[in-house]
């Protein structure tokens, strides 16, 4: 972490500190202690879930035809959050149970040794385990973790902005602006790309596992989520990054892909993402560390200036055993996916 990434976090302690103690003065309870949920994913022998803590009310779900300001209101809210760190919790999943402490800002992350867990989605829950702020343990809430079965052929990372949802990252105020007016309802997914993705996932449309790793701040999980759902995507673990937080919520997308692999060591993987950031080199690099691991690599050109070069760059010396396609469009993925016997049905 650079002296300015500490000052930052250094800064946000201090005054998440300062609010949590005029908060709870005089031994005052959480109003609205919430137990924020992420989609866990599980492999052969390992299941890994994770989470947040809030003291705030679940934020408003989008509604049809709602006025720009509700929609503004809504998304500001998502980052106007109060976190409560050193919260202990229990968590539970098939037969394995596992305490843990939130961390500084909230997050708390968990891994579980799993065995027969039902394929593809297992429930478990999370829970307080001991009394926090004069709040007794009670209500548990319910963990979704995605479960890679045995007919799995391959798995599926993606990027999510510019890679699927149209963000216009390259263009910081428009970016703002989509964040900020737009819902799971009315944000625009790129053309022909959920019927591309439930066509990876397979003939059942859960057969092979979807990881959708982004640089997106965790406090839009919810609404990444159902615009997943509402847009027909296959829904799987959304593994985004704290830009300043803690280290359970600051991981970086390569670490976040390694753990992946790592976690289902006999699967292949297929690389989906974008050429506006740094995807190219990540999944270059996750390529040249994972020898026999990556089947396709997949690219949507996006780039302000398609002739900057920096693409080209990475796949200079590319290997050619795994494929690296920059697309125009979805259809340009899907012709070659069909070529290489992605889309077709197991035998």
């Amino acid at each position: 972490m650079g002296r300015r990434q500490r000052w930052l976090v250094a800064t946000e302690r201090g005054f998440d500190g300062l609010r949590r103690r005029y908060r709870y003065r005089g031994g005052r309870q959480p109003d609205d202690l919430r137990i924020e949920a992420y989609l866990g994913y599980a492999g052969p022998d390992r299941a890994v879930v994770g989470g947040r803590v809030l003291d705030d009310p679940p934020p408003p779900m989008a509604q049809a035809g709602e006025s720009l300001g509700a929609a503004v209101r809504r998304s500001v809210g998502q980052f106007l959050t109060v976190e409560l760190p050193q919260v202990p919790l229990r968590i539970r999943l098939g037969a394995a149970e596992v305490e843990v402490i939130s961390d500084e800002e909230g997050y708390f992350r968990a891994e579980l040794a799993v065995d027969g867990l039902p394929v593809p989605w297992a429930e478990g829950s999370v829970e307080l385990a001991a009394p926090y702020r004069g709040l007794a343990p009670g209500h548990a809430t319910p963990i979704r973790v995605r479960v890679t079965g045995p007919d799995a052929r391959f798995g599926v990372i993606s990027d999510i902005d510019d890679t699927i949802l149209e963000t216009g990252v390259q263009r910081a105020g428009r970016m703002l602006r989509t964040t900020l007016t737009g819902s799971a309802l009315t944000r625009t997914p790129f053309p022909g790309a959920a019927e591309l993705y439930r066509d990876l996932a397979g003939p059942r449309g859960d057969g092979n596992p979807f990881f959708y790793i982004s640089s997106s701040p965790w406090n839009l999980h919810a609404f990444l989520v159902a615009f997943l759902e509402h847009r027909g995507f296959p829904l799987g673990p959304l593994l985004l990054r704290d830009l300043i937080g803690t280290a359970a919520g600051r991981a970086r997308k390569r670490d976040r892909i390694d753990e992946v692999l790592a976690l289902h060591p006999e699967l292949p993987f297929v690389l989906i993402g974008d050429s506006g950031e740094k995807d190219p080199v990540i999944y270059a690099e996750t390529v040249r560390r994972h020898p026999g691991r990556i089947r396709a690599v997949y690219i949507r050109e996006v780039r302000l200036d398609p002739g900057d070069g920096r693409v080209e760059a990475v796949t200079d010396g590319w290997s050619e055993d795994v494929p690296f396609v920059l697309a125009a469009d979805s259809a340009a993925v899907r012709r070659h996916a069909a070529s290489i016997g992605l889309l077709a049905e197991p035998t």
